[in-house]
């Protein structure tokens, strides 16, 4: 037995043995890229497979048309039940309500947040077909950029003045507004309410749905910025129902605006400003001058509405595009280096 003293075995640190340090691959598979995307191909991850989009755009259809509108029913059939009290015949009173032949506070409650069911249901069709987190849809960051957003509605202010600058060279209102203000009413003030609380989620849903989950389906599909935008655009001026060219065209005009601004500066932040923006401007000026129903059920506008928007577009495109440069906006998804953290899965 020797006399030198036993001193103890090494032993390896708490938490098991110490391995290598941790690779800039094993960095990379935890983001969906293997390389920087533009937002129309940012569905083209690395679990894509030509059949993910081609389901989506099918299940946002019904999302959009079907369950959406029966999970938001209960909201305004409990509405009507209270404002009407169960007078007359109540399943024509909803029919109503739907069809928009009479307005009241409850139909235009279940039509903006039926809109605004749209963000949660685009969030769940990447997330479950695409296996990607949600936040993939607002930019490429992958967030919404606040700062940027803030900057997109101040431009809202001078491309909406424009537009005005140029209707009162036109003869007559366009939009059938007259200069008479309406009796305010309890009901007036109810749907003030309603409408100013809501209406920027309903515009916001849409633009999750059209200019967020289709652009990015479509241009997955088929690897084509172009397509991202044309496509999802003729769809929102369809989703409108039965109208004449000129609105319809109207209607594409803004969706392709919005649409191009979306792949141009890599995210909704523009989008969204000029949707709410101009959504809060409308319902305001009807609900206090015009008449809502007929907003609603328009299925005619002249001509010389494309001058307007061709106006109010081209003025916000050019101060967004202004903006973006000056605040150096990123418009690609970036594929983190190794000294940042793996949390934009």
């Amino acid at each position: 037995m020797s006399d030198w003293p036993q001193y103890p075995q090494p032993q390896q640190p708490p938490g098991g043995p110490v391995g290598a340090p941790p690779s800039y691959s094993s960095w990379v598979l935890d983001h969906p890229h293997e390389e920087p995307r533009n937002y129309a191909l940012i569905l083209r991850n690395r679990q894509y497979s030509a059949w993910k989009p081609l389901v989506g755009i099918f299940a946002a259809g019904v999302l959009m048309l079907i369950v959406m509108p029966l999970v938001m029913m209960p909201i305004l059939i409990i509405g009507l039940a209270i404002e009407k009290g169960g007078s007359g015949d109540f399943l024509q009173t909803i029919n109503d309500a739907l069809m928009m032949k009479t307005i009241t506070v409850s139909g235009m409650l279940y039509l903006n947040l039926t809109l605004a069911s749209l963000i949660p249901a685009s969030w769940l069709l990447v997330r479950t077909l695409h296996n990607m987190r949600p936040r993939w849809l607002a930019s490429v960051r992958p967030r919404i950029r606040w700062g940027f957003l803030a900057a997109c509605f101040a431009a809202t202010i001078p491309a909406l003045l424009a537009m005005m600058g140029v209707g009162m060279l036109l003869p007559g209102d366009p939009n059938g507004v007259t200069g008479k203000l309406n009796d305010i009413t309890g009901q007036t003030i109810a749907l003030a309410i309603v409408l100013l609380l809501t209406t920027p989620f309903q515009a916001i849903g849409e633009e999750y749905l059209f200019r967020g989950y289709l652009a990015q389906a479509f241009g997955a599909l088929t690897k084509s910025r172009v397509a991202a935008v044309v496509i999802p655009s003729i769809l929102f001026g369809l989703a409108h129902g039965l109208q004449n060219f000129p609105l319809f065209f109207d209607r594409f005009a803004f969706g392709f605006t919005a649409g191009l601004l979306t792949v141009l500066v890599g995210g909704l932040e523009a989008g969204i400003a000029m949707h709410v923006m101009n959504n809060l401007l409308a319902f305001g000026v009807t609900l206090a001058f015009g008449d809502i129903a007929q907003t609603l059920s328009v299925t005619e506008a002249p001509w010389s509405q494309l001058l307007l928007t061709g106006t109010q577009d081209v003025v916000f495109v050019v101060l967004v595009l202004l903006i973006a440069r000056r605040m150096k906006v990123q418009t690609q998804t970036q594929v983190p280096r190794l000294d940042q953290a793996a949390s934009v899965v």
